[in-house]
């Protein structure tokens, strides 16, 4: 069951605005008009209406009930095709054969290419809430933050929400278990507490008026997973260095460790020992996916602005506008040199300008994290990128040559 209120009910003013698909959307360029149908049915001729009169574009679509309630969004790289694979009982999974047999209308929108229809189907997910939809629904994906504690003793720890007082964020992650044990992995391999803030901390360096017996807390000290701030057994110094090593590898300045397990881990196997090499696998394993998490983040929010170039299934070609791991802008390619101009102006954006000078876009993080997963799917089309002082220069090279042309 959907957990927005409404459960997927439409607004008595939509069903009037089905035959115009979906509505505007930011992922489009303004003038363009999509391809939109509607077909109504159920069974075989729900199918032959599919089969006659959807298109074969890239695009979204939207199932709805008999009650006009919103079953499901989804995105396809061919709509006919996709549509017509829930007709098929053979190959079909329980939850397609459940949305097709509740489904009485079903409405489809073309898209200009495949990044287009993702970037769609995540906008209408997140605006209308459908009923059967998981990924992109707001409270579905819940997203944790991995958090340095504030001083003197410093440790990680996986929160919904980020303390204001945290001396280091890194997030949002989804995952929350997979976290939580490269957390664990992590605080024990730099010898950092995972206590409660309630047990008082005793360093070595730290003169005490009264000399008492201490005693540790938890087992992690005696078995060298930790230094031992409780007992007196490091200095402020010698856990801070720990804490700045931390840093260093959750930065991505440092990735040494995972360089490090990795002989360890080969060494062991060398000499047969083959638990040792077990346990060293999964805590590699264990780092290796939150080190990938954190640099997809790096590379989305740090990463210079770029002008995505798309030729889509009608032959015209699309840009994207993408600025920290956000689709900021969408237009068609400039026909003219001046269009070019006004489409980096418009967005403040300039070669000469420092991309973290520029405001932070308002958008959710499921776009970044869509945007980086396309480009981790499709490596070679970063090489199509182009930044803005390429497109500049592009514009006043085709300047010069209308002007030579006219003269």
């Amino acid at each position: 069951m959907s957990q927005h209120p409404t459960d997927g009910r439409l607004t008595p003013l939509f069903p009037t605005q089905i035959e115009k698909g979906f509505g505007a959307s930011r992922y489009r360029p303004p003038e363009e008009l999509p391809v939109v149908g509607v077909c109504q049915g159920r069974g075989r001729r729900l199918e032959q209406q599919v089969r006659s009169q959807v298109p074969c574009y890239p695009g979204v679509y939207g199932m709805y009930d008999v009650q006009g309630r919103l079953l499901y969004i989804g995105k396809a790289k061919q709509l006919r095709q996709r549509l017509l694979s829930y007709f098929r009982s053979h190959s079909r999974p329980p939850k397609a054969e459940k949305i097709i047999a509740q489904t009485r209308r079903l409405v489809w929108e073309s898209c200009g290419d495949e990044f287009a229809a993702l970037l769609r189907e995540l906008e209408l997910i997140q605006t209308l809430l459908p009923r059967y939809n998981v990924v992109g629904l707001p409270g579905r994906q819940r997203y944790h933050y991995v958090c340095l504690t504030p001083p003197p003793a410093s440790y990680l720890q996986v929160t919904p929400q980020p303390p204001r007082r945290a001396l280091a964020v890194y997030g949002p992650l989804a995952l929350r278990r997979r976290s939580e044990e490269a957390v664990r992995r992590l605080n024990d391999w730099f010898g950092l507490r995972d206590c409660s803030n309630r047990i008082p901390l005793h360093f070595r360096d730290q003169s005490e008026l009264f000399a008492e017996s201490l005693s540790p807390g938890c087992l992690r000290w005696e078995l060298q997973q930790c230094l031992g701030p409780c007992v007196a057994a490091c200095s402020r110094q010698e856990y801070q260095a720990a804490v700045n090593r931390l840093r260093a590898f959750l930065d991505g300045r440092d990735r040494s460790l995972l360089t490090t397990l990795r002989q360890r881990m080969q060494e062991a196997a060398e000499r047969l020992e083959y638990e040792k090499a077990l346990a060293l696998r999964d805590r590699l394993t264990a780092l290796e996916w939150l080190d990938a998490r954190l640099r997809l983040l790096r590379q989305a929010r740090r990463g210079p602005t770029w002008v995505y170039p798309l030729t889509g299934w009608d032959g015209q070609q699309r840009w994207y506008l993408l600025h920290r791991g956000q689709v900021v802008a969408v237009c068609f390619a400039a026909a003219a040199p001046a269009e070019c101009i006004q489409l980096l102006r418009r967005h403040r954006i300039s070669p000469s300008r420092s991309t973290s000078d520029l405001p932070q876009p308002p958008a959710r993080v499921d776009t970044v994290l869509l945007v980086a997963a396309w480009f981790r799917h499709h490596p070679d089309e970063q090489q199509r990128l182009l930044t803005p002082a390429q497109i500049l220069a592009a514009a006043a090279a085709c300047t010069d040559t209308i002007v030579r042309s006219e003269q």
